[in-house]
């Protein structure tokens, strides 16, 4: 059914360029489409992310069993230690981009509207200096509202970044930008913008 989902946004862009002339069989893909808008609603599934995303999370979190306490839809290549240590807000789903590595041993709250790129890593916790087999105790990391996070970011233990904060790619955040509305990027993360506060 995946390959025939695909299919038919093919068709519907070669038919917008004007390439193809309507087919009688046209009610086919109307069909076809109406199935998958079904069982998008039915489930609840987001409509920005594919059959295809929602099938190998299934194959992978609930068959194989990987990730199998977190209790959202992820990415197959992503890793989540410890996800009921994380508080998410509305249209929040950490981990549906690929590569993401999130360890939440100390907690980590991440807030409304908030995008978390692929390959990053949010990290709450640090092996003991003088004994690898414990870890530290750290305040959760906090990740205000709106926030974007980068491609290949890291964020370390006990940081914490205000509402519409924007972390550039592969920067390390070592420490916390509480105040927000800014951009930030580098290793180690610094201030490169502040950006203006809506009315």
């Amino acid at each position: 059914m995946i390959p025939l989902l695909q299919f038919h946004r093919l068709y519907d862009a070669f038919k917008l360029k004007g390439l193809l002339h309507d087919f009688p069989n046209d009610c086919i893909f109307d069909k076809i489409r109406g199935m998958k808008n079904l069982v998008m609603s039915i489930f609840k599934l987001r409509k920005e992310m594919g059959l295809s995303f929602y099938l190998l999370d299934f194959i992978f979190r609930k068959i194989a069993r990987q990730n199998a306490k977190v209790t959202w839809a992820i990415h197959h290549t992503s890793l989540i230690v410890f996800p009921e240590n994380i508080k998410r807000g509305v249209n929040v789903y950490p981990g549906d981009s690929m590569g993401n590595y999130i360890q939440a041993r100390n907690g980590i709250i991440i807030g409304d509207n908030t995008n978390i790129g692929p390959n990053v890593g949010l990290i709450s916790s640090n092996h003991e200096v003088n004994d690898n087999t414990q870890f530290t105790v750290n305040k959760p990391i906090s990740i205000g509202k709106d926030c974007w996070i980068g491609m290949g970011a890291v964020i370390l233990p006990e940081v914490e970044l205000g509402n519409h904060t924007i972390v550039g790619a592969n920067a390390v955040v070592t420490k916390s930008f509480p105040q927000g509305h800014c951009v930030i990027a580098g290793n180690p993360a610094r201030l490169i913008k502040t950006l203006q506060l809506d009315n």
